[in-house]
């Protein structure tokens, strides 16, 4: 049987029962298009939570009091672990490399102005903040280099609440209070947004011994720690350890880099995205049973065709492969079809919901098809087993 014929009888075979044939592709068509559209859901909620993640940045490492991870019992008092102070974020400036340090303080307080007020987000930050986490000013400037331990009572508003709080007003060198605390406007922010559900703009931004002040603590929530591009993130870590070992005499403080966030973070969307996709493809279960279903019938239907193709030469494994080759066939016809409308509605669901993130990579595009036509593959081989297995004699007595 040469190719010519083996296409032709392919595509009668395929022609010849119209409705069949559509059930069939529309069973795999149904599947793969929601493996594409619940990817692809799952592959835009990736890129856009590690686009907001990055917005600041890839060189940062934040240092937080305690370890981590412990082992052994209890030492009682040798156990007690020293905070993280302002000290040891001034020592860490110290570092080749280093552009900025911000020793971070955070916590909630009322702010009020003008008679009014409302609970807000309250940083103690320095003056570092903008340059490390690429957050500048709309109008006047970020909190100056003042003495690090008696900074002066200056604020920095977010965009939100200076709009709250001011309206159209120029709230610079307004007077507010912040906790009970007075308090003189140097800035505002720029608009940020929200990032995984932390709204940036309804903030205010302290010297950090303001706050820990404020909020009566002793120890920093955090230190962060920005280095210079293309500089080796192990040395600025090791140089971390060193110094703060020195003056903590013990490792009890965690670091972590940006690229251990990033590398959790997206380890934990991809198995998001794959479990999406293996729920989608849960539907092209039904998608092969239809086409093992079907090619079962053909074979019963056309069993005196194959004994007139045996009778006129055709051996077992050209039987094998016709029908391998429908099956074949009516899985890619279904799943270009499932791409289409799996591409199609992902971009439609985007343009209904312009906040739901979606995103198609050409991979799983490929994948999804490739993925077609080895179902077709798979749910046609009993049945062109069975095809090839029959005796030429008995199939045409079939008729």
């Amino acid at each position: 049987m040469n190719t010519p014929d083996f296409i032709r009888l392919t595509l009668t075979a395929i022609t010849a029962h119209r409705l069949r044939t559509a059930l069939t592709v529309l069973g795999i068509s149904i599947g793969i298009a929601a493996v594409v559209l619940l990817t692809s859901i799952g592959e835009g909620i990736h890129r856009f939570v590690l686009s907001e993640f990055t917005q600041f940045g890839t060189t940062i490492i934040g240092i937080n009091p305690g370890k981590a991870t412990t082992a052994g019992g209890s030492i009682g008092v040798f156990g007690t672990e020293r905070p993280l102070t302002i000290d040891d974020a001034l020592a860490l400036q110290r570092i080749p490399n280093v552009q900025a340090v911000v020793p971070v303080v955070q916590g909630n307080a009322e702010v009020e102005a003008k008679g009014r007020g409302r609970r807000t987000t309250v940083y103690g930050v320095t003056s570092g903040f903008p340059e490390a986490f690429r957050f500048d000013t709309a109008i006047g400037k970020f909190l100056p280099a003042d003495d690090p331990q008696a900074p002066r009572a200056l604020a920095v508003l977010g965009d939100k609440l200076r709009t709250e709080l001011f309206g159209n007003e120029n709230p610079m060198g307004q007077r507010i209070r912040i906790g009970g605390d007075r308090y003189r406007v140097v800035g505002a922010m720029q608009p940020k947004g929200q990032i995984l559900g932390f709204d940036l703009d309804d903030t205010v931004y302290i010297p950090t011994r303001r706050a820990m002040q404020m909020f009566n603590r002793e120890s920093l929530m955090e230190i962060d720690v920005m280095y210079r591009e293309g500089t080796a993130e192990k040395i600025i870590v090791k140089d971390i350890k060193r110094i703060l070992q020195a003056r903590h005499g013990k490792e009890d403080f965690t670091i972590t880099t940006q690229q251990q966030m990033l590398d959790v973070l997206s380890s934990v969307l991809n198995i998001l995205t794959f479990a999406v996709g293996a729920l989608g493809g849960i539907s092209l279960l039904v998608g092969a049973v239809g086409i093992a279903t079907i090619m079962t019938m053909a074979v019963r239907e056309r069993t005196a065709e194959i004994g007139l193709l045996r009778a006129l030469g055709a051996h077992q494994k050209q039987v094998l492969t016709l029908f391998l080759g429908e099956a074949v066939v009516l899985a890619a016809i279904g799943g270009f079809v499932g791409l289409a409308i799996g591409v199609l509605g992902a971009q439609l669901l985007h343009m209904a919901l312009p906040a739901m993130p979606v995103h198609t990579p050409w991979i799983y595009v490929v994948f999804a098809e490739a993925l077609a036509i080895s179902i077709g593959l798979l749910a046609g081989v009993l049945p062109a087993r069975h095809a090839a297995a029959m005796d030429p004699v008995t199939a045409l007595r079939a008729e």
